[in-house]
Parts: C-alpha cells; sequence; structure tokens
C-alpha cells in the first residue's frame, strides 16, 4: 500500500506531457523544493537603552538559511521599521527602503536611516531621541514571496513620577492625563516604565493613568487604604476605564533634558508672577515638574529649599535624606498648591542649551 501511494505521489509531482495528446501541449513540469533558502531577520539584541537628546541603533540583520549570502539577487530587497502599540494591533509606520529608495514618517521624518555596515545589515539609527520614542519596534525584511520579522525594544533611561492637578486627586480623564504630562515635559508612562520604577521602590496610593489605558498604581509596603496590609506587595491594576468619563491621577514619563536646572539665588521670596519674571530676566523658564523629577532621579540634584514650579505646585528635591530635609526618604517633596498671589517662595528655573 505504501509503495502504491508513493507511486502515486510520483505521477502527480512530475507529471510529463502526454505525447499522444494536442490538448496537453502546454503542460509543464512542477517541481516542488522544500529545502531552499528562507528568509530569516535576526535582531541581536532584544533591548536597547538609551536617553533622550542621544543617537541607537536598534540592530536588525538578515540572511538564507541555506546559503551565505544576503540575498538571492533576483529580488530586491524591501526593510521596513514599524513601532508596535501595546497590544501589537496597531503598528505605526517609522522607515521603509527599497533599493535606493527611502522614506521616514511623522515624528521620524529626518530622525532615521539604515547603518548598513554590511550588505545584509538592516539595523535602524534614531537619532536625537524624544520621550515619544520609547517602545517596541518591528524590523521586517521582504524578499519576493519571502518575508520575516524581528522585534527590538528601546528602553529609556528617566524617572516615573506621580501627578494631580491644582484641582486635586482623581480630576483627570485620560486624554486630560496625557496633555497634563506633556505640559510637564514629559510623556504617559508605559505599565514597563511603572513595573521598573516599582522595583526600584516606587510607593505610590492613589491611581493613575498608563499609557495603554488602564489604570494602576505601585504599592512596595502594603497597608490598609492601599489594597490591605495583608496583600503582597505589587503593581495593583484597576482595569481600562472610559478614556472620557473615567477620572484618576496619571504616572507621567521624563527622561534626561538638554538643559540647565537650578534654584535661583533671589534676595527676596517671591509670588508666582514674580517667580516667572525672576527667571526670564535670568535668561531661562521657570521649570516644569519633569524637570525637578529628571534633576533629582538622574543627576542627584538636592536642595531643601521649596519653589515654585510652572504648574504653579511648590517642590523640593532631596537626594540626601537629613533632618529638616525629609530625614526618612530620598524624594521630590511636594509642599501643594499655594496662593499664587500672596504666598511667598524660591523658585527653581530652567535653561534650554542651544
Amino acid at each position: 500500500m505504501k509503495s502504491l501511494l508513493f507511486l502515486v505521489l510520483i505521477s502527480v509531482c512530475w507529471a510529463e506531457p502526454h505525447p499522444d495528446n494536442s490538448s496537453l501541449e502546454h503542460e509543464r513540469i512542477v517541481h516542488i523544493q522544500e529545502n531552499g533558502p528562507r528568509l530569516l531577520v535576526v535582531a541581536e539584541q532584544a533591548k536597547i537603552f538609551s536617553h533622550r537628546g542621544g543617537n541607537v541603533t536598534l540592530p536588525c540583520k538578515f540572511y538564507h538559511e541555506h546559503t551565505s549570502t544576503a540575498g538571492s539577487g533576483t529580488h530586491k530587497i524591501r526593510v521596513k521599521w514599524t513601532k508596535l502599540t501595546y497590544d501589537y494591533l496597531k503598528e505605526v509606520d517609522v522607515f521603509v527602503a527599497m533599493g535606493h529608495h527611502r522614506k521616514s514618517y511623522g515624528i521620524y521624518h529626518g530622525r532615521v536611516f539604515l547603518r548598513e555596515s554590511s550588505e545584509n545589515d538592516a539595523s535602524l539609527v534614531i537619532t536625537n531621541i524624544r520621550l515619544e520614542d520609547y517602545g517596541r519596534y518591528k524590523c521586517e525584511v521582504i524578499e519576493g514571496l519571502e518575508d520575516d520579522t524581528a522585534v527590538v525594544t528601546l528602553n529609556l533611561e528617566g524617572v516615573v513620577f506621580p501627578y494631580s492637578p491644582r484641582l486635586g486627586r482623581y480630576n483627570l480623564n485620560f486624554h486630560e492625563a496625557e496633555r497634563a504630562c506633556e505640559e510637564q515635559d514629559s510623556v504617559i508612562a508605559s505599565f514597563d516604565q511603572l513595573y521598573d520604577a516599582w522595583r526600584s521602590g516606587l510607593d505610590w496610593c492613589n491611581a493613575g493613568w498608563l499609557s495603554d489605558g488602564s489604570v494602576q498604581y505601585p504599592i512596595t509596603k502594603p497597608r490598609e487604604p492601599c489594597g490591605g496590609k495583608n496583600t503582597v506587595p505589587g503593581v495593583r491594576n484597576y482595569g481600562f476605564w472610559d478614556k472620557d468619563k473615567s477620572r484618576y491621577d496619571v504616572f507621567c514619563f521624563t527622561s534626561n533634558f538638554n538643559g540647565r536646572f537650578y534654584y535661583l539665588i533671589h534676595p527676596t521670596k517671591l509670588t508666582y508672577d514674580e517667580a516667572v519674571q525672576a527667571c526670564l530676566k535670568d535668561g531661562a523658564q521657570i521649570a516644569k515638574v519633569g524637570q525637578i523629577f529628571a534633576a533629582w532621579k538622574l543627576l542627584g540634584y538636592d536642595r531643601c529649599d521649596a519653589g515654585w514650579l510652572a504648574d504653579g505646585s511648590v517642590r523640593y528635591p532631596i537626594s540626601r535624606p537629613r533632618k529638616r530635609c525629609s530625614p526618612t526618604e530620598a524624594a521630590v517633596r511636594f509642599v501643594g498648591f499655594p496662593d499664587k498671589k500672596h504666598k511667598l517662595y524660591g523658585v527653581y528655573c530652567f535653561r534650554a542649551y542651544n
């Protein structure tokens, strides 16, 4: 029986034209090649780390499984880079190359190109990295009917911080939360960024929006008001909520900045409007919340003087806990949102580098 089946398969796969039948004169021999060259795309590193303002190379190379050459030579190689959304259901075009044709898209225009250190190198170089560049990128190589992909994650050095506006806790829908982070020199944080911050010790009992539309909060010291004192530490998940109607705080993410953050030495304390003008007179602007967190976390900035920030809040950064200045922990201490017209404080300024 097996021999008969083998003969049948041979007769189907290697069918020759019948010499006595003119209707079959255009019939062709069909050859099935199971072990031909197969395109493989490989990322040498799954995660790449960088920082805002820097340059980075996302690795990607392509091979043929049964040959040592980069391409077969019969088709042009098409390289396409896209950025994946959190659920992988949508992709944002970043860069496409085919032959001598090159095209970059959106916020990546003019900032991306292929490294091309060898004929099989499809690695993507991103220059002047922005906070929005954080995330997962897909490298897709297409040759004829063959294609393959690899995924690389770009992580940024930075800091996650909780934020709520002057109105108080739980007053931001998702879109307002995004804008609030942008106004404070940051972007809304991803779950991975919040998780990394929790592993580094971030503990915050108020729930906040994340970039995927979920609402979560990190707890390192379980206690009754925050899920119960008998629960385990972790990132607590409220789930996904209506982005227009539901209101929470937000977790923002910021990274290095291209400028100088400093406390302005001034002979007197200032109202908010006076603080804004004092920074302008010094050739700077009043600093944003993201900038004080970046200076504290990434540069170790330490100052015990409370000062105005751009959102009308008053804060001060402590990297070396000591008596009268956050004695128990390093933190950006929050004084509140004082009366702008009557309360007097110092001010933190930021001068951008050209």
